[in-house]
């Protein structure tokens, strides 16, 4: 199954395509766009960038080597540039992708880019409404500490690995495989594994079906000597199987399949399971993040790195050892009784799954949620299902929706005020705070010892718990 190891040896040791490149980035500081600027940067590239704010991000890909502008125009590509690429959410119209058209350069997608370092390796691609960054960090460490030495790139900074990507000397390229605008159509790994599909991105899909039509397309994606492993508990993953050209392998925590969790023991949201492979045991394994939600990442995880070439024992091990991706419950700080964390949740599932792990785990007095909703149209699509997802919260403060990617009519047709309204509707307790200071405040007056506070959302609502770390005078 998958790349013969004499062919790939053979690709790699051809000279680096990308080797001495010269590659311009605009909004090289979104979460994708700065993994790939690293691993091109690790390749040899000459890489330069543009992102419309300063910070942390950008600042350590200047560290790395890279020219990165504050502010997108025209004279940010480099007259000698080669290739320009672009996130999704960078409009044509854009004046740095109008200048490299006229400048005679190579314009492409970061998906496009992002299958092309893909092509010369043994691909490994995980797609999925949730949990793609900690499932691909999960593999990637797994990898990394087994001695693979696998080129990665995760949509998440994860600590264990010195951040969101890597260019190793081995055979395997490990990649999270976004949907988000068909994205992941511009990959074709030899391994993929499908961890769920929901309906999101309402945006630029008409509804569900056609987001399993997507999916589907990308199973199909697979060659016939590759390997597809899919969620066969959920059943949007598992409609997706009927379109694979290569074997199929399904994980399953409950019902049987070709991976299983079982003998499941659970304390304080940490589950400890055998894991199954056909008949055979392959390990037990302590899955270190709480959640059952983590646990079939750890499963799924597990059955990607055993494709990979690692053996269960050391799977096992390694996989006990991680400590997850930043803003994934991210515990930020524990001080005066008062419990900070961060997370990245920004769909009903997501947040209704992370807060009970939350609640399992830490056993709070009272469980605070900071919920920033992300999109005023994934907010109005998925309104009813955000209201329900907040049963396990003791409050929830919402300040403005993080506009991006919508239109401005978009953006008069729902508030936060009316999700605070729904959530109320389901008999939860919520408040809209608009601002930051404002919440801010509200915490620093009412927090008390046992509470926690987790910061959610997929926008800046992490300033909010970095305040609050402040406020409580630690540096943790």
């Amino acid at each position: 199954m998958g790349t013969k190891p004499e062919e790939t040896a053979e690709a790699l040791a051809k000279p680096d395509l990308y080797d001495g490149l010269k590659v311009h980035l605009v909004g090289i500081g979104g979460a994708g766009m700065r993994a790939l600027a690293r691993v091109l940067l690790d390749r040899g590239s000459d890489v330069s960038g543009s992102d419309q704010l300063p910070g942390g991000p950008t600042d350590r890909l200047v560290d790395a080597g890279a020219r990165v502008a504050i502010g997108q125009c025209a004279d940010n590509i480099p007259p000698d540039c080669e290739l320009v690429v672009h996130s999704a959410a960078i409009d044509e119209q854009n004046p740095e992708l109008l200048a490299a058209r006229q400048q005679g350069c190579e314009v492409i997608k970061y998906s496009q880019m992002l299958g092309r370092l893909m092509s010369d390796r043994y691909g490994i691609a995980i797609a999925g409404t949730h949990g793609k960054s900690t499932t691909s960090a999960m593999v990637s460490y797994v990898l990394t500490a087994a001695g693979v030495d696998p080129s990665f790139v995760v949509g998440a900074t994860v600590e264990q690995l010195g951040g969101p990507s890597g260019a190793g000397a081995g055979r395997h390229f490990v990649a999270e495989a976004c949907e988000y605008d068909r994205s992941f159509l511009d990959l074709s790994p030899k391994l993929a594994a499908i961890l769920n599909v929901e309906e999101d991105h309402l945006d630029c899909y008409k509804d569900l079906s056609a987001i399993i039509e997507a999916f589907r397309a990308f199973a199909s994606r697979v060659p016939a000597d590759g390997l597809l492993i899919v969620n066969g508990e959920d059943r949007g993953a598992s409609a997706t199987a009927i379109s694979a050209a290569c074997p199929v392998e399904t994980f399953c925590l409950e019902e049987a399949g070709s991976w299983r969790g079982v003998n499941i023991f659970s304390k304080n949201g940490l589950i400890s399971m055998d894991v199954l492979y056909g008949d055979r045991q392959f390990c037990r394994l302590d899955v270190p993040l709480p959640g059952r939600h983590n646990a079939c990442n750890a499963l799924a995880a597990a059955a990607i790195c055993h494709h990979a070439g690692v053996q269960g024992a050391q799977v096992a091990d390694l996989l006990s050892k991680f400590t997850g991706a930043y803003r994934r419950m991210t515990l930020k700080c524990r001080s005066r009784g008062i419990t900070v964390v961060d997370d990245y949740a920004h769909h009903p599932t997501e947040i209704q799954a992370t807060l009970r792990a939350l609640r399992d785990y830490y056993n709070p007095k009272r469980l605070i949620c900071v919920f920033q909703p992300h999109q005023h149209s994934r907010t109005r699509f998925l309104l009813d299902s955000f209201a329900r997802s907040f049963g396990a919260a003791s409050e929830v403060i919402v300040p403005d929706i993080y506009f991006v990617r919508d239109s401005e009519l978009e953006k008069d047709n729902i508030n936060a005020s009316d999700l605070v309204a729904q959530i109320r509707l389901n008999g939860g307790k919520a408040m809209y705070l608009e601002t930051f200071d404002a919440i801010v405040s509200h915490l620093n007056s009412t927090l008390s010892e046992g509470d926690l506070v987790v910061t959610m959302g997929a926008g800046n609502i992490w300033e909010v718990a970095d305040e609050i770390v402040r406020w409580l005078g630690t540096d943790r």
